[in-house]
């Protein structure tokens, strides 16, 4: 069976890593879009959440990286560096944004996953960083 799973990943890998990068860009792009298009409310959420100042300014660069990170991603450009500014957005959206050690009950439930969720799509990330885009990319153009 892992002579099989291993001729399927390999004759496929080009078709597999486009799909990922679809798949894990694609998750950032509409949130991304929506913080650049209003990063007062952005900020004001960051805020919310114990962000320090200037948090405009945080807010505007966490909205750039998001956005233009996950769109290289997708296409494959600068897929390395891309995926590297998705870690580091990946692990402080997990710190600031799902404070889950702060929380009871339901809500603390909730936020553990969805904190744990954001580390594992930066382990998603990482893999990309290491292994690159793929020869459907950018990258390879």
């Amino acid at each position: 069976m892992s002579q099989i799973l291993d001729t399927i990943a390999i004759r496929g890998e080009g078709l597999w890593l486009l799909l990922g990068r679809l798949a894990m860009g694609s998750l950032f792009l509409p949130t991304g879009l929506r913080k650049l298009l209003d990063p007062g409310a952005f900020a004001d959420y960051i805020g919310k959440k114990g962000m320090f100042a200037p948090l405009f300014f945080w807010a505007v660069v966490a909205a750039l990286v998001e956005f233009f990170g996950s769109f290289a991603v997708v296409i494959g450009f600068q897929t390395r560096l891309a995926a590297l500014l998705m870690i580091l957005f990946s692990i402080a959206a997990a710190f600031l944004g799902h404070q889950f050690w702060a929380l009871e009950g339901q809500a603390y439930i909730a936020e553990r996953i969805n904190f744990w969720k954001d580390f594992a799509i930066a382990g998603g990330f990482l893999i990309l960083f290491v292994r690159g885009a793929g020869p459907f990319s950018f990258d390879r153009r």
